[in-house]
């Protein structure tokens, strides 16, 4: 089944919802970066949570990345997302493995530790708007919802999973994201408790072939869903040669001079996709030339 996210509104207006099946962008995650299976699973739910929270974005310009640093064997993890669920991320180790907790699931509490999580939203001002929380549990769902409740003060809940197969691969993988509008009464709390309480695990949901469109109406059994647009999600990473000169250009002509000296030049790699990108000595020379004059132009500005 193609990763995709159903878009609904229920409960006459009160509660949106968002329901989503990412299990090829994080199998292709995986292969990526060659992931064992504890990271696999926790990339892969901050994937899909990012590809979910991207739905609230109003802009195709705008859009998320979300960061988590814990005391774990993880390090932390880092996500993007474009307004039409594009997500790339890495998780800083990505070659390691914890054993299972006392109920035989992957214990990603342990692999990510203490620590916070931040939320950065670029959604076109001057400055991105940054929110910060610290973890409440480092199983990524839970932070997620903490972050949405504690920042922006909105009731919500987030539900995230991947299951992983034989040889590491991910079988399924998806997740759903429900808020409560500003408008919402008392009674339709409710009702989404009662609802999610009787739902199977979402990672059971989707092996056994429901849809995100199936998951949304389990929830909402009586049929007081309106759906909406579907939107796909796909593991998209945009670096580029150019981008990485830009890059090499902007550490200053210091560091880059010391690059530079290297005769045999310089490869860059890059955290989302593990791209290499080769740099011989007289290229990086060109862009040491073009930081100095940037440099020299700067400075006749201040002057």
């Amino acid at each position: 089944m193609q990763d995709y996210i159903a878009k609904a509104m229920a409960l006459s207006g009160q509660v949106r919802i968002y329901a989503a099946i990412t299990t090829g962008t994080v199998d292709k995650a995986r292969e990526l970066h060659q992931m064992y299976p504890t990271p696999t699973v926790a990339l892969g739910r901050l994937l899909t949570g990012a590809a979910l929270m991207s739905q609230t974005l109003k802009s195709d310009k705008h859009s998320i990345t979300i960061q988590i640093k814990g005391d774990g064997p993880i390090g932390g993890l880092v996500v993007v997302t474009d307004a039409n669920a594009g997500v790339k991320g890495y998780a800083y180790n990505p070659h390691f493995d914890v054993p299972l907790n006392d109920m035989g699931k992957f214990d990603i509490r342990s692999a990510v530790g203490a620590g916070r999580l931040n939320v950065i939203k670029d959604i076109g001002l001057k400055e991105p708007y940054i929110g910060y929380v610290d973890l409440v549990s480092g199983e990524i769902a839970e932070d997620l919802t903490y972050y949405y409740a504690y920042s922006e003060q909105t009731p919500t809940v987030m539900n995230l999973g991947v299951l992983i197969g034989a040889g590491g691969k991910v079988e399924a993988a998806g997740g759903y994201f429900l808020q409560l509008m500003p408008d919402a009464k008392d009674e339709v709390i409710d009702i989404v408790e009662k609802g999610i309480a009787g739902l199977l695990p979402i990672t059971t949901l989707i092996h056994q072939g429901k849809t995100p469109e199936d998951i949304i109406k389990s929830i909402f059994p009586d049929g007081t869903v309106e759906l909406f647009d579907t939107c796909p999600v796909s593991y998209q990473c945009n670096c580029s040669r150019e981008r990485m000169e830009r890059n090499l250009i902007s550490i200053g002509k210091k560091d880059l001079e010391e690059i530079a000296g290297d005769e045999k030049g310089a490869e860059l790699v890059c955290h989302f996709c593990n791209k290499k990108y080769h740099f011989s000595r007289n290229e990086l020379m060109s862009l040491l030339n073009v930081a100095v004059q940037t440099d020299t132009e700067e400075d006749n500005e201040e002057a």
